[in-house]
């Protein structure tokens, strides 16, 4: 619909738009000698209130001239109202959008058109550390829930003219904005054009978090392994942009999507780059065994201990059935019971209070694993199993990727079951199977471990193990070909 030269009519219009919405302002005045009425929206509280008073306000009552009606508004435009961002808008539903976003728009008589001024001032939070990736060494700020702040986040570490931004609105209801972040030298054009074309064909009513995003921009949405990377933390998503990827900043959600991924780049920390390199690569191949460890121990112990006790060592199978002795469950029940508990105390300690998941942790682990295992409910062994399973899962850096290491855990636990050694095998390579065939916008997911499609330029580099910067010469595979070379820019 377009904006009417009637006022009148524009006033009735918009008035039930937003009717019984108490928060939105609306106020009709004239300027000059009375002869020219104006009409302006806004919605409190997501307003600047300073700007409107001091540059718009003021400045119409106070800095008027009077000139042809049918021109005034220009003349506000480009003399009167002193705001960096103003613009023309000649459809209704555009300056419906920009009330709700926390603009300000004026009406006037006589005009086909009416002005949009940008006086946003949402209500956020400070910058504060990153919670779920934590450093020792390094940067301590993370993202907030406002875009604007996110992107001078990773703007302030990347002064380059080549880092280019473009703007999306998804959400027929939301109408959520989406930053789509590049280096235009180093981004793959067939992968920013896949996510352009993919973020327009999103078709819900709202966004309400980047969890949205990532899960509709999956293209194995089955899959309980990520497809996207997400983080909190701007230097990460400042070294993705520097490897060639492309980033996505939503408004209202403290975390940015980063994409494409391969399996290596989960257990790749911020930290890794800021401490010696020797040390570094000692616990990211840590990493990597605790992942096996956490999806295959507890079938490795329940095969070993249903199905070929004589491969456990006598004295440790001689222990094992000692404490086994008045169990009243099978060695299956005894496992799923832990792993369900230890499941359980992870949501409890995830949910209450920070104070109070602390101590959850320690009565769960340590009273209540106690009692069960003094009660003759569960054998101490089976705890030190779920125990160092545990342990495993929390040393991977990205809390996505242990949320798939946990489902497949008990797909190797059933296996183990009933087929023994060789259903753990079974499982082990059925998962391995699963994420060779999962890809990335081209990307092989289990790159370079396993590189079908993308078979020129592998490098180890920063895979298990990180080298020193000095050796660290080329980007990843998510660059293209023409810019692999990490010095002087392209």
């Amino acid at each position: 619909m377009q904006i009417s030269r009637n006022l009148s009519e524009n006033m009735i219009t918009i008035k039930e738009a937003f009717r019984d919405c108490g928060d939105v302002v609306m106020r009709e005045f004239v300027v000059g000698s009375g002869k020219s009425r104006l009409f302006m929206i806004y919605t409190d509280n997501i307003v600047d209130g300073d700007t409107i008073n001091n540059f718009i306000m003021t400045n119409l009552m106070g800095r008027y001239k009077e000139c042809n009606e049918s021109g005034l508004l220009d003349v506000f435009m480009e003399d009167i109202i002193a705001v960096g961002e103003v613009s023309k808008i000649n459809e209704m539903q555009q300056a419906l959008d920009a009330v709700l976003l926390g603009d300000t728009v004026l009406f006037m008589d006589g005009n086909a058109f009416a002005l949009q001024v940008s006086t946003k001032g949402f209500p956020s939070r400070g910058v504060n550390q990153a919670q779920t990736e934590v450093v020792v060494l390094g940067p301590k700020d993370a993202f907030l829930e406002v875009m604007a702040t996110n992107i001078v986040l990773i703007r302030r570490r990347i002064r380059d003219n080549k880092l280019k931004l473009k703007r999306k609105k998804i959400g027929t209801r939301s109408k959520t904005d989406v930053a789509l972040m590049y280096m235009e030298d180093l981004v793959r054009p067939k992968t920013l054009e896949l996510v352009e074309k993919q973020l327009d064909t999103i078709n819900l009513d709202a966004i309400l978090d980047s969890g949205y995003v990532e899960q509709l921009l999956e293209k194995r949405w089955a899959s309980p392994f990520p497809q996207l990377q997400m983080t909190e933390r701007p230097d990460k998503a400042a070294s993705a942009l520097l490897e060639g990827r492309v980033v996505l900043v939503i408004d209202n959600t403290p975390v940015v999507v980063m994409l494409p991924v391969t399996l290596n780049v989960f257990f790749q920390a911020a930290e890794d780059y800021y401490d010696r390199w020797q040390i570094m690569s000692f616990i990211r191949a840590i990493r990597y065994v605790a992942a096996v460890v956490a999806i295959a121990l507890p079938g490795l112990y329940i095969a070993l201990s249903v199905y070929h006790p004589e491969l456990i060592p006598t004295a440790l199978a001689i222990k094992i059935a000692a404490t086994r002795q008045n169990i009243p469950f099978s060695v299956v029940g005894e496992v799923i019971i832990m792993e369900l508990a230890f499941e359980l105390l992870r949501e409890a300690g995830i949910r209450l209070p920070s104070p109070v998941s602390s101590t959850i942790g320690i009565v769960g682990g340590i009273i209540i694993g106690s009692a069960a295992v003094e009660a003759g409910i569960v054998s101490p062994t089976v705890v030190i199993i779920s125990a160092l399973t545990g342990i495993c899962s929390f040393v991977i850096p990205n809390i996505a990727l242990v949320s798939g290491l946990r489902l497949s855990k008990y797909l190797t636990i059933f296996l183990s079951a009933i087929f023994g050694l060789f259903g753990l095998w079974i499982a082990l390579l059925f998962i391995l199977a699963h994420l060779c065939s999962l890809s990335s916008y081209g990307i092989p997911f289990m790159y370079p471990f396993c590189s079908a499609s993308v078979n020129d330029d592998i490098d180890w580099e920063d895979t298990i193990l990180r080298l020193p910067l000095q050796k660290m010469k080329r980007r990843p595979i998510f660059t293209k070909p023409s810019a692999r070379g990490r010095k002087g820019g392209s």
